[in-house]
């Protein structure tokens, strides 16, 4: 399989196949616009190594997941870098949720989550969480977190070890077929490979169109935005109390997270961005935002979601309302708890022209140019699993 590969994109999904292709002798070269790595997605999210609660079995997501929780576990222990199992409850506040979690409780026994339980006794769920509100739910003790970010970085030291070079500041402005080989223009340099891999985030389907990719599914920024709880009140919290997540939408719903160094914070929601790396209201984009309310799923979406979406965003512009989401599980918080906002990350959720918001990884191939269309969470998670699938399902069409 040795040759030369081009990967777009610095995330830890990029690095991950840098790294896995330079353990196979691959000379591998990766572009990222920003100036460090992890600079969006990989660095802006929780932290969370998902056992696979959520995802339908025999899914990307589901057999991807379970792998990479493997992977990151023994990465982490490899180079010494912190894995807290903290553990997560997925509670039910009420009987109305009860036939939803059940559904949640079976996808995760297919799903092979380890050590999981059911709980319907509350006093057990105080056991667990003692500030917690529900009357029954899911345990995932194994459930952990970690600094994404830090891991991309030892992954890049390897990379380096290996003879891969990533060069920061190199923006991919163009990339042309030429004579079977893929040639990569950024302002700064050109490059022949003789396969690319596009892990572009929230540009992908903009660099997927250079290749001349299918449109759809196009990239919809979504803003989840995150509050911090005071550090007098982090005991409220021991690890993750999450809600049952609605499944018409592909969120979870604002929850509770100790994160790897022991702050604990509340969110995030989920608001249209204004901007592909729009990390508040303030960043926007006229460009972005009329290619978004043009495309053609744009109205069918907004028909079927509008309430969640005034929900969403009314609970982003006025505080109490995100509160008042947050209280229901942990009825002792008050509005001061609820420190500052500690941050946004915007999820690149991939939509089809329908108006459909794709749940499961997605994966296009133009002839030796392999492209990421959809990679949300858990893909962080399953980063190295992601890897090991498209050098194996993908590159074996292109190998050289």
């Amino acid at each position: 399989m040795a040759g030369t590969t081009g990967i777009i994109g610095g995330g830890i999904v990029g690095i991950a196949l840098a790294r896995a292709l330079t353990q196979r002798g691959d000379q591998v070269t990766v572009l990222e616009k920003e100036a460090r790595l992890a600079q969006h997605q990989t660095g802006h999210n929780s932290g969370v190594v998902h056992a696979g609660l959520y995802y339908k079995p025999g899914s990307l997501k589901a057999t991807l997941c379970a792998a990479g929780r493997v992977s990151i576990r023994e990465f982490c222990e490899e180079k010494g870098l912190p894995y807290r199992e903290v553990g997560k409850l997925v509670v039910a506040v009420d009987e109305t949720e009860l036939s939803a979690l059940a559904e949640i409780e079976r996808r995760s026994i297919e799903n092979g989550v380890p050590d999981l339980d059911r709980i319907d006794d509350v006093a057990r769920l105080r056991e667990i969480e003692p500030h917690v509100a529900g009357v029954a739910a899911v345990h995932s003790p194994r459930t952990a977190v970690v600094d994404y970010a830090t891991i991309t970085e030892a992954m890049a030291q390897d990379v380096r070890a290996a003879g891969g070079a990533i060069r920061l500041g190199h923006e991919v402005t163009g990339i042309r077929h030429e004579n079977g080989r893929v040639r990569v223009t950024t302002p700064v340099s050109e490059d022949v490979f003789e396969r690319v891999i596009v892990c572009a985030g929230l540009q992908s389907d903009v660099v997927a169109r250079f290749v001349g990719a299918d449109p759809s599914p196009k990239i919809l920024p979504f803003r989840g935005e995150y509050w911090e709880l005071k550090s007098s009140r982090t005991d409220l919290v021991s690890g993750m109390i999450y809600p049952v997540p609605d499944p018409r939408f592909p969120f979870l719903g604002v929850h509770f997270t100790r994160g790897v160094y022991d702050n604990v914070h509340v969110g995030p929601n989920a608001v249209p961005a204004l901007r592909r790396e729009g990390y508040s209201w303030l960043q926007w984009s006229v460009k972005d935002t009329w290619e978004s309310l043009r495309w053609p799923g744009a109205w069918p979406l907004a028909k079927q979601h509008w309430r969640m979406g005034v929900d969403e965003i009314s609970g982003s512009l006025i505080k109490p309302l995100y509160f008042q989401k947050a209280r229901r599980f942990v009825p002792e918080l008050t509005m001061t708890d609820l420190e500052h906002k500690s941050g946004a990350g915007v999820r690149a959720q991939a939509w089809g022209r329908a108006g459909e918001l794709l749940d499961d990884f997605a994966v296009d191939q133009v002839g030796p140019v392999t492209v990421l269309r959809n990679a949300p969470s858990p893909a962080a998670t399953s980063s190295i699993a992601i890897a090991e699938y498209v050098i194996e399902h993908y590159l074996a069409r292109t190998s050289v």
